[in-house]
């Protein structure tokens, strides 16, 4: 019984691809590797930065194995992160986004969509959208000051992307199409992050390269859940009628 769960999941992982959509993530995977090693990253910085591609990709086609890829990327760049002192990143991959990936595994897998291979998705109502959208500023003025006191090298610009990645996240797992207009900013900022820590001599190339290829695909990834989104909310009130 396992055993045919596990190769239903790896047929329902390969199954749906476009053309354009692998070569996206080849492509992107390997000028990470290149630049990289041209600049002489680490291995862990490399590892955590290609498999933090694949996730990202595989969320965006609403893919189960983006948590997989998910899980060893957290754990990864919590350690890079540290290391950096942006202690704001590094406390949300290890103590949030680890035990999320469990969360949003568990969630996606109920809700495939048997016809594409890929989650359901769907768009929040407009009440949720300012709930959130205030908890957003008011959460990340709160969390800067913390971080500012334990000597963050960029306190409020690390607050910004650790709450809207805390808040983005959530709206993942629920699968809805918002989550990449949260991703666009958080990557916005995040490269800005990482070209800060990389011009002041750090090797973390493969960081920000990772970091540039999130945005990309974010916005990507935006265009096309929005579509879907918009497709099934039209199948599904041409049903009720």
């Amino acid at each position: 019984m396992v055993k045919e769960k596990i190769k239903a999941l790896v047929r329902g992982e390969l199954e749906g691809w476009r053309a354009w959509e692998i070569l996206w993530m080849t492509v992107a995977i390997a000028v990470i590797i290149g630049l990289s090693l041209y600049w002489n990253d680490t291995v862990m910085g490399i590892i955590s930065s290609v498999t933090g591609v694949a996730c990202v990709v595989c969320t965006g086609k609403g893919k189960l194995s983006a948590y997989l890829f998910g899980l060893v990327n957290c754990v990864l760049y919590a350690i890079i992160a540290y290391k950096a002192t942006y202690y704001g990143e590094t406390m949300l991959n290890l103590f949030y986004y680890v035990p999320m990936q469990f969360v949003g595994f568990f969630v996606w897998a109920k809700n495939m969509n048997p016809e594409t291979g890929e989650v359901n998705k769907k768009h929040m109502s407009g009440r949720a959208r300012i709930l959130m959208t205030a908890t957003i500023a008011a959460a990340t003025y709160a969390y800067g000051l913390v971080l500012a006191a334990l000597g963050d090298a960029m306190p409020f610009v690390d607050s910004f992307t650790t709450v809207c990645s805390v808040v983005a996240m959530v709206v993942s797992v629920g699968m809805f199409a918002e989550q990449w207009w949260i991703w666009v900013a958080v990557n916005v900022f995040s490269v800005y992050l990482w070209w800060t820590n990389f011009a002041i001599g750090a090797e973390n190339i493969a960081t920000l390269l990772m970091w540039i290829v999130y945005l990309g695909n974010s916005v990507i990834m935006l265009v096309k859940w929005e579509r879907d989104a918009i497709r099934a909310e039209k199948e599904a009130a041409e049903y009720e009628i």
